[in-house]
């Protein structure tokens, strides 16, 4: 059985990589937009009008527009911009969050993509607090360094021509739009500090979580609670605690749908830092919309990534 699917908004960096993903599958029929027609709603509806689930790698006001424009019609949205994240009536396309959440995503209309960095730092705190290694009301500060990629085609442009900084660290308003997520999908009522930062690299993303340590969490039970929770997961891997080496290099997933964990500190100091290193071109956007798009379809949930 073929299946139709519409990327609205094809020629961003997300789309891009979505499209060359699903290019080649003999079970998906790209349905595409002449690129002059990309602004005339009539020509979209046509196109939503044709799919069977669209993916929209578009700007949030852009984003509510489409889900708008196909309010009366069957097709299936996969939203990923930040305007439907915490959205009650979306669900959180994070497969591996909880159990419930495959059957959730396969059987919605609405899926909203998490967030590149939100997905590093939801991996990482959510099964703390579930476990009662993090308080939702704890203090946390969360850290993280993204890829060039991830700032969209100025940034990209800026970094390319040799114009932007080595590195920048940004966000420090504490309004970041990935926060609200976070937190949402986190588990935590008490507003992290959140210190998000860009590197001269392309692709690639780490994502740290600095704690102190005490009689119940230390440095075991912390990797123990996250080892649990992602046992059976393909693209969500903990790093043994024999095996977790001494340098983060955030490149290292590029390329792949993988998110990988690791549990640095020493009790006897009493500090640790979990970090959590993907592609946030990957599982932090086009290869977690091709992941929900498969369960949302009932494929095989690896397809393309």
């Amino acid at each position: 059985m073929t299946h139709s699917v519409f990327i609205d908004g094809e020629a961003g960096t997300t789309g891009l990589q979505i499209r060359d993903r699903l290019l080649g599958r003999d079970d998906i029929r790209l349905v595409q937009l002449d690129p002059a027609m990309r602004k005339d709603p009539q020509a979209r509806a046509d196109c939503f009008a044709q799919a069977d689930v669209a993916i929209l790698c578009l700007p949030d006001a852009a984003a509510r527009e489409a889900v708008a424009l196909t309010a009366d019609m069957d097709v299936r949205l996969i939203d990923a911009s930040t305007a439907h994240r915490i959205d009650p009536d979306w669900v959180f396309g994070f497969p591996e969050l909880a159990p419930e959440m495959r059957e959730r995503i396969a059987a919605a209309r609405l899926v909203s993509n998490p967030g590149c960095y939100s997905t590093g730092a939801i991996a990482i705190v959510a099964p703390l607090v579930a476990a009662g290694l993090i308080d939702e009301t704890e203090a946390l500060s969360i850290n993280a360094v993204s890829g060039y990629t991830g700032g969209g085609k100025a940034m990209v442009a800026d970094f390319e021509a040799g114009t932007a900084p080595v590195h920048f660290i940004y966000g420090l308003d504490q309004r970041h739009k990935h926060i609200p997520e976070i937190m949402t999908h986190g588990g935590l009522l008490l507003q992290p500090v959140f210190a998000p930062s860009v590197g001269n690299f392309a692709q690639g993303m780490a994502v740290q979580l600095p704690l102190q340590l005490d009689d119940d969490r230390s440095v075991a039970a912390l990797h123990q609670a996250l080892a649990d929770h992602y046992a059976n997961e393909a693209f969500v891997q903990v790093v043994p605690a024999d095996q977790v080496g001494a340098r983060i290099d955030p490149t290292a997933l590029n390329g792949s749908n993988v998110l990988r964990i690791s549990v640095h500190g020493d009790d006897e100091t009493g500090c640790a830092t979990i970090v959590a290193v993907l592609d946030n071109l990957g599982k932090g956007a086009s290869g977690a919309a091709v992941q929900n798009m498969n369960i949302m379809l009932g494929l095989p949930e690896g397809t393309s990534l």
